[in-house]
């Protein structure tokens, strides 16, 4: 059974959300040198990724309409496939 297209909205929207919580109040140097709240930050990033290249398969023209959904699914595929050349900065 196909997922129906806005659960995919909804998983970024749930992960943007994440994001935000686990970082508000939080420096730069936490995200450095605490490994769980990089970890952490890094999986929801992830999920937006994945969750946006689902949808590009499943609907096409919905995805067609999110700005820069090239760019963060191939963001995604870095941190996941080229997690040893992550620059910090960029998450």
């Amino acid at each position: 059974m196909r997922r129906n297209p806005r659960s995919f909205l909804w998983d970024v929207f749930d992960a943007a959300d994440a994001i935000f919580s686990f970082t508000n109040g939080r420096s730069f140097n936490d995200y450095t040198t605490d490994r769980m709240f990089r970890s952490a930050v890094e999986r929801q990033f992830a999920i937006i990724g994945e969750a946006l290249s689902q949808l590009e398969k499943t609907d096409p023209a919905v995805a067609a309409r999110i700005l820069d959904l090239r760019r963060i699914i191939g963001f995604r595929n870095k941190l996941i496939h080229g997690y040893d050349r992550i620059d910090a900065a960029a998450v």
